[in-house]
């Protein structure tokens, strides 16, 4: 008798170009459902299994304080801290744990320590021993004088109350604003959680957004690294704050509708060996994999074995403590395509489906990636998850069910490339509507993604701001109001057509980066010592987009309009973006989505009048105009004026008739339907 085969995964029913590696995208599936019968039993969870940081680290507990590390390597281990003056006495001894496989154990007394106290771990191993900061820490702070980080004993008398203990996001469409806590102040220093709260927060509702994606959360020693070498994954970084003012900072974020993901780093570490886990017990390999594969090539850190149970234990656990401790409503999953293969992706060209299925991928990673995107949506079933990949996995953001990976969204992380090659590469006259509509819109059908422009990677040094390559230093002296010159006419229109055509085409969310809505003027350069450690360019010039008489208030002003506009329409990113229209000679793009009209005319000297479109009868009025004067248009246009459709007795069939527009040269119009 002859035996029936299993039914096709969903994700490769849907793309038939997927079914020569079928044997590999089922392979993989079951790979992360296998190992997750291993970690959990027959019994038990996911997210009972991610609880590690209630088990490890120091805790209170009835009779005074406990604390537990797993270190297999160590010999010795000895709580040192403020307690008792930074000295190996034998009372502040651990000892390994029965039947376990390297973890080691201490209690004390209650009243022996103390909120605020620091403290570290000596570690003694064959051959070696060290100070270190424990693998769980929550709270790290560094000596302003020394240097020296310590974890810190935080136990206040008074933890953070959350007035919602859930919170459901209103996600439709998401919209992020991109921000960092300590680059976020006016002022030339390092801002804080409270700073931000108070400061930047009421900004970022006004301006229409529903998320922001915080960057730099977990601590990491060095500054200027951008929150991208982390030491410390359980610890929110001292530098902005307490752990509680990150805590006031989520809830408040959460009663003015405002959900909060952070960019996890679960890629690579720093390899740090007093701060972080670079050789935690004598073991260089205890997190990390072996041999070639432990340092990143690129980026000077190493690498997580995710084949290691226990190192799935610790991230797993960092998943579940940032939300089940601080409330955070998902993550940004940070240098996903580095996890997924050998080669971290460097000097990969992904030309075919052949190269995500050569045998050069660490199924490790894609195990992981599953499960942990697995526990997260089982800890919160409205969880956010993105994943910044740049090779273009299939499945990355499908369902787990289905064959995918299970992150809500995906970076779109072609466009803001687009759009740098053709503004650096193609005059104004050889920008094809065709090639632009087709870049915003190429992706997979079943996964979502998430849009942008520019994110804080086209801000740093050594690239530029989307501002910055339109307009370049004639931002410094042509942006008083009535003092702008050609340049700065074209480059605040493309800046706003560029964000319009980006926003206006999303299938999932649309992220914008803190300050490049209202073109920041300068990049972002972190305090070192090639700039005197200055923070000069680390910080937000808030009063240049508050100052009515400079240029930046319109780009900000427009910003705004248009995330308000792609708000009001429920559930557009999930509506169709159909072409009307193209017509690269005119350089004349445009295209509907539910009862919105996106009219672009990218030629930069060719203004049209009684542009003509076929679409559904009825009356049409101006929601949103590039041109307009408030925006820092030429007003060319009465946008008061309802425009009607013509009828045509040769498209009575097909339930057509003509809009005829006037559409002037570099600029962009958003109209609605109003009336059949």
């Amino acid at each position: 008798m002859q035996q029936e085969s299993l039914p096709k995964l969903k994700l490769i029913e849907n793309d038939p170009w997927l079914e020569p590696y079928a044997e590999a995208i089922e392979g993989r599936h079951n790979n992360a459902l296998k190992k997750e019968k291993e970690l959990i039993g027959k019994k038990g969870s996911l997210k009972d299994f991610a609880s590690g940081y209630l088990y490890y680290g120091l805790h209170r507990t009835r009779k005074g304080w406990s604390f537990r590390e797993w270190a297999p390597n160590a010999t010795a281990i000895y709580l040192v801290g403020d307690f008792n003056g930074w000295q190996t006495t034998p009372e502040y001894a651990l000892h390994p744990v029965k039947r376990s496989h390297g973890v080691w154990e201490i209690e004390v007394d209650e009243d022996a320590i103390h909120h605020g106290d620091l403290y570290k771990l000596k570690v003694c191993w064959e051959g070696g021993e060290g100070e270190r900061i424990p693998s769980y820490a929550n709270r790290v702070v560094q000596d302003e004088q020394t240097k020296i980080f310590s974890a810190q004993v935080w136990s206040p008398e008074q933890p953070y109350h959350f007035h919602k203990r859930i919170f459901r996001a209103k996600i439709d469409p998401l919209m992020i604003y991109e921000c960092h806590i300590g680059m976020s102040q006016q002022e030339e220093k390092v801002g804080s959680y409270t700073e931000f709260r108070e400061k930047v927060l009421p900004r970022v509702a006004e301006a229409g957004y529903n998320c922001i994606q915080i960057m730099a959360i977990q601590e990491h020693p060095y500054y200027g690294s951008f929150g991208y070498h982390v030491s410390s994954f359980f610890a929110p970084s001292s530098r902005f704050g307490t752990p509680e003012e990150l805590k006031e900072l989520i809830d408040t974020a959460h009663q003015m509708g405002i959900s909060v993901i952070m960019d996890i780093v679960h890629s690579h570490a720093v390899k740090n060996e007093n701060e972080g886990l670079g050789n935690f017990a004598g073991d260089p390999n205890q997190y990390f994999y072996e041999g070639g594969r432990r340092e990143h090539p690129a980026w000077d850190s190493l690498c997580f074995d995710y084949g290691k149970n226990e190192v799935l234990h610790f991230l797993l656990s960092n998943c579940k403590y940032w939300m089940e401790e601080f409330h955070f409503d998902g993550f940004r999953f940070d240098g996903v395509t580095s996890m997924l293969y050998y080669s971290h992706g460097l000097g990969e060209a992904f030309c075919n489906y052949g190269d995500y299925f050569n045998g050069h991928q660490d199924d490790n990673a894609i195990v992981y990636l599953t499960l942990a995107n697995k526990l997260i949506h089982e800890v919160n079933s409205k969880a956010i998850t993105i994943a910044e990949e740049v090779s273009g996995m299939p499945g990355l953001a499908a369902p787990i069910e289905d064959g995918g990976y299970g992150f809500n969204y995906r970076m779109a992380m072609n466009i803001p490339d687009y759009w740098i090659k053709t503004i650096k590469e193609k005059v104004d006259e050889d920008w094809k509507p065709s090639s632009l509509f087709w870049e915003v819109t190429n992706r997979r059908a079943d996964e979502k993604t998430i849009s942008y422009a520019e994110s804080h990677d086209q801000a740093l040094v050594g690239d530029k701001t989307i501002i910055f390559r339109l307009v370049d230093a004639d931002m410094y002296w042509h942006f008083q109001k009535g003092d702008e010159n050609y340049t700065v006419h074209r480059g605040i229109a493309l800046h706003k057509m560029i964000r319009l055509l980006t926003a206006s085409t999303i299938n999932g969310g649309y992220l914008n980066f803190m300050g490049n809505e209202f073109g920041h003027p300068e990049w972002i350069d972190f305090p070192r010592e090639g700039n005197g450690w200055s923070h000069k360019y680390a910080r937000r010039q808030w009063d240049l987009v508050d100052n009515k008489n400079l240029c930046y208030h319109y780009l900000g002003d427009f910003d705004r309009a248009m995330v308000h506009l792609m708000r009001s329409v429920k559930d557009i990113q999930d509506t169709p973006v159909v072409e009307i229209w193209h017509q690269d000679g005119d350089q004349v793009l445009a295209y509907k989505r539910k009862n919105l009209i996106f009219v672009f005319n990218f030629n930069p000297t060719r203004s049209f009048a009684d542009y003509g479109f076929l679409v559904s009868p009825g009356s049409y009025e101006v929601v949103l105009n590039t041109d307009a004067v408030e925006f820092g248009g030429n007003g060319l246009s009465d946008d008061s004026i309802t425009h009607f459709t013509n009828f045509d007795p040769a498209y009575k069939k097909e339930k057509k008739e003509w809009l005829k527009l006037y559409i002037p040269a570099r600029s962009a119009v958003v109209l609605k339907r109003v009336k059949a």
